[in-house]
């Protein structure tokens, strides 16, 4: 497999900040240094053109946030100070969504080392989400005529709404997001198959729901899958409020990137949330993914 990873996908953010920007660079520490991703396997993606954002995000928008025009609200729902570095690492995290897809067109599997913002809507971000990575790489290759049917597997915790919002009224994506029913967003939008999940679910329930929703996802003959891999299901998460454990997460990477091997189905592979009270175990669920994907799609 190959990866899209940059420098950039690690940034300052404020002392105390809320967000564990040093993950993306300690997953790739680790996955290098045991040897399960050799460093050839990664690389560095372009900054997205504009002409590729605007396929999913409003002009005016995409101007506002180039030149640190949003409104303080905005920054707020943003959750994230506005600095060009921001918008550098968002442009660069979007590219390489779209470079995980490619590989996994190519080669049966691909990934980014960031990735999953799946709050961000055309006119605004939110929850840590500038620009919706997986809705403008799904788009571009439509676009391109590479793709037509689109899959979107999204496990992380919060609902995908802004993925959901973009794509509600096409239907050549099925977008399914397993979330935590009484978890941000509170005003939810609708997924072709969305899974409310009550407080506390842990590794058996999950499993289960999810097993059910993807063979609705495999039913609709997708040609491609994005899956989100979000690691804030688990139980020590600070914002999760479900009960999954470590080696249940292994599991549900298992489950998602097996049955799109039966079926011969590229899958692009991005990052998502995880708040865990330590940070080792935000660390090891993502390693975690791309462990299991290595082992699936090895070469």
């Amino acid at each position: 497999m190959n990866y899209a990873y940059a420098d950039i996908y690690t940034f300052e953010l404020p002392a105390g900040h809320r967000f564990p920007i040093e993950k993306y660079r300690l997953c790739r520490e680790r996955l290098i240094a045991e040897g399960t991703v050799e460093a050839g396997q990664l690389v560095v993606p372009e900054l997205c053109p504009r002409e590729v954002l605007e396929g999913v995000h409003h002009p005016d928008y995409v101007d506002r946030t180039f030149e640190g025009r949003l409104s303080r609200i905005e920054i707020r729902r943003l959750g994230f100070p506005w600095s060009e570095t921001l918008v550098r690492r968002s442009l660069c995290s979007v590219a390489g969504t779209i470079q995980a897809a490619e590989y996994a067109l190519r080669e049966g599997a691909g990934g980014n080392f960031a990735g999953g913002t799946h709050h961000a809507y055309p006119d605004h971000g939110e929850g840590f989400c500038v620009f919706n990575d997986i809705a403008v790489a799904a788009r571009h290759l439509q676009m391109r005529g590479l793709v037509e049917r689109v899959a979107v597997v999204d496990c992380d915790v919060h609902q995908g709404n802004g993925t959901a919002f973009i794509f509600r009224e096409d239907s050549r994506v099925f977008t399914l997001s397993l979330h935590g029913k009484n978890n941000y967003p509170f005003e939810k939008e609708q997924s072709t198959l969305d899974v409310e999940l009550e407080d506390g679910v842990g590794d058996e329930e999950y499993l289960d729901h999810l097993e059910d929703a993807l063979e609705e996802v495999f039913r609709f003959h997708p040609q491609i899958v994005f899956y989100l891999a979000g690691v804030d299901t688990l139980k020590n998460d600070r914002f999760g409020k479900l009960s999954m454990t470590l080696d249940g997460l292994k599991e549900r990477d298992r489950l998602v990137l097996s049955e799109a091997r039966k079926r011969d189905l590229p899958v692009a592979i991005a990052f998502g949330g995880g708040y865990a009270e330590l940070l080792e175990d935000v660390v090891e669920a993502h390693a975690n993914t791309y462990r299991i994907a290595e082992s699936l799609f090895p070469g």
